[in-house]
């Protein structure tokens, strides 16, 4: 929850967000305030914003102007604009050409190859990204990648909460060229105070993004562990994928031992049921934001349901942006990235989570609407298009299930 020093100085955005749960933890108030937001772990383990003095007009227009848990537009601008994917160049499946690389990532590796070639081509001096917290091991930091050894460092899903955009300040004082990867709504965000702040698009001449199916809290990764037959204290590192693909969760505990358990469990089973309430009303879990965003590209059963068998990694590689595809074109011709033809009519089978969560969101939107919850203004998301691909029986769960949540007290 939001708090403020005295109700009378309260952030009318930041106390919107709070009435209705819609804080996705980015960070881009703390950034935008930073005198008076700071970002803090909060109960049941997610990063909320705390006010701590008055906003100052400017501060309050732009939090109001950017913050995912209030609005996201989107233009096509002459791009191709699915109706579950989004805007985008073009799409290729491809894994990282180095072998080690491709094997420690969650997916092929391609992201981390990419962030590879800008650093090595000095088209970057850094990237701002996410890695494995020192204390705990289960939980996120954010640093700045500066090599290839940092990049292959920092490869791998990190299933907690995270909010880079808190760091924000610091990177555009320092005025290096960086990338930034981060989770779609971190993108989101990030290109809104783009077009509010010069300095960002000159900082950040890429933007990186990734499929993302929701952040769970810390308290998921505790239950997580316990699941795994360990306590949370005896964890001195953790990983929640890679070193194979999909790769299991891996604890490793202070006696030297290691815990595993597979991806299909480990998410499917423990952290998914810890997603925040914004993650379950996203309407962009792709990325729609970035340059260039890669997910999974699994293969599926004659179902269509992705078989989360152990193989070699294989990344769905999204160019979004004439940068991201540049990028993409570029890291292949120097020999860091190996990619084939996707067809997009492959990808709703192997990406089946994300089509029910946007072919869900219009009724979970009129469900909060109903009970009288405010919900973030979305525009160009094509999200009644995205209803028109999910049976209606499936809406209608989805809105007397929000409605039911939303209405119940507590």
């Amino acid at each position: 929850m939001t708090r403020s020093p005295d109700p009378e100085t309260a952030s009318p955005a930041l106390a919107r967000v709070a009435r209705g749960d819609t804080c996705a933890g980015c960070g881009g108030c703390a950034a935008i305030a930073p005198g008076s937001v700071v970002m803090r772990m909060q109960a049941p383990g997610w990063l909320r914003p705390v006010q701590t003095a008055p906003l100052t007009s400017g501060e309050e227009a732009d939090i109001a102007a950017t913050c995912p848990g209030l609005v996201q537009d989107v233009e096509a601008r002459g791009r191709t604009d699915d109706d579950l994917w989004g805007p985008y160049v073009e799409m290729r499946t491809g894994w990282s050409t180095d072998a080690a690389l491709r094997h420690g990532a969650s997916s092929g590796g391609a992201l981390s190859a990419m962030l590879t070639h800008l650093l090595e081509t000095g088209a970057v001096e850094g990237v701002l990204q996410v890695s494995a917290a020192a204390t705990p091991p289960y939980a996120n930091r954010t640093g700045l990648s500066e090599d290839a050894e940092d990049v292959a460092a920092a490869a791998g899903s990190r299933y907690a909460p995270s909010a880079p955009l808190a760091d924000l300040p610091a990177a555009l004082a320092a005025g290096r060229r960086l990338a930034f990867v981060g989770k779609p709504c971190d993108v989101v965000a990030l290109r809104a105070l783009a077009g509010r702040d010069a300095r960002v698009d000159a900082v950040f001449p890429v933007m990186v993004s990734f499929f993302c199916a929701g952040v769970p809290s810390e308290t998921g990764a505790e239950a997580l562990l316990r699941k795994m037959g360990t306590e949370p204290g005896r964890v001195t590192a953790f990983r929640y994928r890679g070193r194979g693909w999909p790769g299991h969760a891996t604890a490793t505990l202070d006696d030297g031992s290691e815990r595993a358990m597979s991806y299909h469990e480990s998410w499917g089973t423990v952290l998914s049921r810890h997603v925040q309430h914004r993650c379950k009303i996203c309407p962009d879990g792709t990325g729609v934001a970035a340059d260039i965003a890669c997910a999974d590209a699994w293969t599926a059963d004659a179902r269509g349901y992705p078989l989360f068998r152990e193989a070699d990694g294989i990344s769905l590689i999204v160019a979004r942006t004439e940068t991201g595809r540049d990028l993409m074109q570029a890291a292949e011709a120097a020999g860091r990235l190996a990619t084939e033809p996707f067809d997009v009519a492959a990808l709703k089978p192997i990406q089946p989570g994300q089509v029910r969560r946007r072919g869900a969101l219009a009724a979970r939107l009129a469900a909060l609407r109903a009970a009288g919850r405010p919900v973030p203004r979305y525009r160009g998301l094509r999200i009644v298009a995205a209803a028109r691909q999910v049976p209606a029986g499936f809406i209608l769960r989805n809105f007397f299930g929000m409605l039911r949540r939303a209405l119940k007290p507590g």
